[in-house]
């Protein structure tokens, strides 16, 4: 019987714990999460589609985990997309896709390996909450635009229980580093019954 791991996922744990649990998730991860509808993938390429008429302009797909963002990036017409991941083996799937221009894996609050500018858009789809990366990490993101870069991101109903979330975006856009484009409620994973929040943010 194949190890389920929706259940167990949303526990914190430190970095190297939360790599192992995705490295052995890894090849069993897309059939898990499809059982269950998984639809924030789609959401959000759509909705980047919206505010980036340029696709063929350079994304940066942060926690790509086995592709399935940078498929759904590629379906919605961008051809020019790099992943980066912290779980090796779940980044070995996402390179067979061919749907990268290259991956890479990285450490846990390691800097960002590009300059601002170097990508137009940053996406972190299903990356930043309960379980994943802290929210620390949105504040690296966005640093990692120049002004006119885009960021779309999820948080789903774990992510959306922690007020903190939500209160960093209201930091940005509240001084007006940066100004939110789309906002969007709608499914995750319906098989769970879980929704998420799709954003668009534009850096000032």
């Amino acid at each position: 019987m194949t190890e389920k791991f929706l259940d167990k996922i949303y526990n914190a744990r430190d970095p190297e714990s939360t790599r192992d649990l995705y490295d052995a998730w890894a090849a069993s991860y897309e059939d898990e999460i499809g059982e269950n509808g998984y639809a924030t993938p789609g959401r959000a390429a759509a909705a980047l589609a919206k505010f980036s008429p340029d696709t063929s302009a350079a994304i940066l797909d942060f926690g790509c985990g086995t592709g399935l963002s940078g498929l759904a990036l590629k379906l919605v017409g961008f051809d020019c997309i790099d992943g980066v991941d912290l779980s090796p083996d779940m980044l070995a799937h996402a390179t067979q896709k061919q749907v990268y221009r290259s991956t890479q894996q990285i450490e846990a609050g390691a800097p960002l390996a590009h300059k601002p500018g170097d990508y137009s858009a940053i996406a972190a789809i299903g990356v930043i909450g309960a379980g994943a990366a802290p929210i620390k990490v949105f504040d690296t993101l966005m640093h990692g635009l120049a002004r006119g870069g885009l960021f779309v991101f999820s948080f789903n109903d774990h992510a959306l229980a922690e007020p903190q979330n939500e209160g960093r975006i209201n930091e940005w856009t509240d001084c007006g580093a940066a100004t939110l484009l789309f906002r969007e409620y709608g499914d995750h994973l319906p098989g769970k019954g879980m929704k998420s929040t799709v954003y668009v943010l534009e850096k000032k």
